[in-house]
């Protein structure tokens, strides 16, 4: 029966962007993106026989995410912005996209505390 058949919502990174945004509007997404993004990571990390719906799910929230925070300018926010993607790697055990991210953050101080907050990346 169609009649009470919902149409699924459509995830906040399927959603396309509207013209241009500026930094904050872009670690906004970002932070919304990974916040919404948080359970399918974790059924990912959490079990080896996690369903092909969470894992796409969640390889296409950190995909986007990745890709608007290449697009900040600002390097404090970006670095921010991208330590938000490796909590979110980590959490789904991709911890080669992790360490991946990890080395692209500039600011020492913040790698200090990804590093204290995930210690495998530093292997």
């Amino acid at each position: 029966m169609k009649w009470f058949a919902r149409p699924a919502p459509a995830d906040i990174w399927d959603e396309p962007i509207q013209g241009p945004i500026g930094d904050i509007e872009a670690a906004d997404r970002i932070r919304t993106i990974c916040q919404a993004a948080k359970a399918s990571a974790e059924s990912v990390g959490g079990s080896a026989q996690a369903s092909t719906r969470e894992r796409a799910r969640y390889e296409r929230a950190a995909r986007v995410a990745m890709e608007i925070a290449m697009k900040i300018s600002d390097d404090l926010m970006r670095d921010d912005a991208v330590r938000r993607i490796v909590d979110l790697c980590m959490k789904a055990d991709d911890i080669k996209t992790a360490q991946i991210l990890y080395r692209a953050v500039q600011a020492i101080w913040l790698r200090e505390a990804i590093l204290k907050d995930h210690p495998a990346l530093g292997r």
